[in-house]
């Protein structure tokens, strides 16, 4: 095929007009027009419904466009690692990771890579779904269990277990559960045990809810869930990692916890000689390292 009407089509597809891929592409709509035309010829289909509001792709324009999708990701990295230089760090990063690990944890410790690397544009996407490395959907992961896909570097970096915690405000209003019996006259706060997240944070509610709980807020991340608990609503099950960022929460039922949950850091092999994946591998490293030791000056005070 045409690698040009290939790029064109790509355009089109992606912005769902002519006009709007003409602009992108500094082409004229006709240009563009012929273009894709062309390429149906060739290919002896059609790719676009057209329609008043602009174009759907057919069942075999959306064949072609993850193929021209995964093309474009493809170039993208190895035009990133052309550009990667031995001195320099700059560029986009893609990096995916959890809703809460991502608010709470890495979020608010990036001033710390902006600042050594000014350049570096970081695309941070939060969501539960795993997205697929090898395949490009993300360049960096930081998951809360061993990414079972081939071809990936990956690091354990800690490990994080699930716990009670409340606000001074709330147990101040309301008596601390002494025995996990006591745990039914109070809201729980915490994750829908069916939505996507670690087993072990699972398991937890699950258990919890075994014991009559009279009133609960379920929330879809953990962000909301410390926000709830901020706002003394009731007991959240939250990661332990939230201690030192909000040491105002207060740990209840320090035997109710979960098992250890592996937070690992992975990229493809591909990426191993990239300065931007080099240079974020590190600072997450210095990071768990720093709150490694401030973790554990904070216990023994």
């Amino acid at each position: 095929m045409d690698w040009d009407k290939l790029r064109i089509f790509h355009a089109v597809a992606d912005a769902g007009s002519l006009t709007h891929a003409g602009d992108t592409l500094h082409l004229s709509q006709s240009a563009v027009s012929r273009q894709i035309r062309a390429l149906e010829e060739s290919l002896n289909t059609t790719l676009f419904h057209r329609h008043a509001r602009g174009l759907i792709l057919t069942e075999q324009g959306e064949l072609l466009f993850d193929a021209t999708s995964a093309m474009s990701k493809r170039l993208e990295t190895a035009s990133a690692r052309i550009r990667d230089s031995e001195e320099e760090v700059f560029g986009e990063l893609r990096v995916t990771t959890t809703t809460g690990f991502g608010s709470l944890w890495l979020a608010p410790r990036l001033p710390a890579l902006y600042k050594k690397y000014p350049d570096i544009k970081i695309d941070l996407m939060l969501e539960e779904r795993v997205l697929d490395l090898p395949m490009r959907e993300a360049d960096v992961a930081i998951r809360m269990k061993e990414p079972s896909q081939a071809d990936l570097i990956r690091k354990r970096l800690m490990h994080i277990r699930m716990r009670l915690y409340a606000s001074p405000s709330y147990l101040a209003q309301n008596a601390a559960p002494e025995r996990i019996e006591d745990i039914a006259g109070h809201r729980l706060i915490c994750q829908n045990p069916q939505s996507a997240q670690v087993g072990a944070g699972a398991n937890l509610v699950q258990y919890l809810m075994t014991h009559d709980i009279r009133s609960t807020l379920t929330v879809n991340n953990y962000f909301g869930v410390l926000q709830a608990v901020l706002h003394d609503l009731g007991i959240g099950v939250l990661p332990d990692y939230l201690t030192h960022d909000f040491p105002e929460l207060v740990r209840i039922l320090p035997d109710i916890e979960s098992v250890d949950v592996p937070v690992f850091l992975a990229y493809p092999e591909e990426l191993r000689q990239s300065k931007r994946v080099g240079a974020f591998r590190d600072f997450v490293q210095e990071e768990i390292i720093s709150y490694r030791k401030q973790m554990k000056d904070q216990e023994l005070t």
